[in-house]
């Protein structure tokens, strides 16, 4: 029963933090202005996009066949890429903050604010990955010109 008790609570802990895990930004920018942004400032700090996840056109591929009629995003990209130094220095620090790479970044799009633009990431833990929140922030602000 103690264990079931501990479960629950942990549960909760988690679904509370998750839900203030979240940095983001709103833009009045288009999608694709955004996106441009956010790879050329990915670009200017010398990483380079290890890959893109193209979030929003699989959901809408699929919606069908997983029985929704739902569109979740008119667009939605998540951008992935790693720091070599920082990942170093991060996981010199702590080896298990290996869960944290690649670092992402997601813009999206929602169908019901199709004239703005969300970017953003998600927030790291307190300790050596508040520097990569720090460039992670750097990034999406110089994407939507609040640099």
């Amino acid at each position: 029963m103690k264990a079931l008790a501990l479960a629950a609570g942990i549960a909760l802990a988690a679904g509370s933090a998750l839900a203030e895990d979240l940095i983001r930004y709103t833009t009045d920018e288009s999608f694709d202005d955004v996106v441009f942004g956010l790879e050329s400032a990915i670009l200017d700090q010398g990483l380079v996009v290890d890959g893109t996840s193209h979030v929003g056109e699989m959901l809408e591929r699929t919606r069908a066949d997983v029985g929704s009629e739902i569109t979740v995003f008119l667009k939605a990209d998540v951008y992935s890429f790693c720091s070599a130094k920082l990942s170093r220095k991060v996981m010199e620090a702590d080896p298990m903050n290996i869960r944290f790479c690649p670092y992402d970044i997601f813009v999206a799009q929602m169908p019901d604010r199709p004239d703005e633009t969300i970017i953003g990431y998600r927030a790291f833990p307190e300790g050596p990955m508040q520097e990569v929140q720090a460039l992670l922030d750097t990034i999406v602000r110089s994407a939507i010109g609040l640099d």
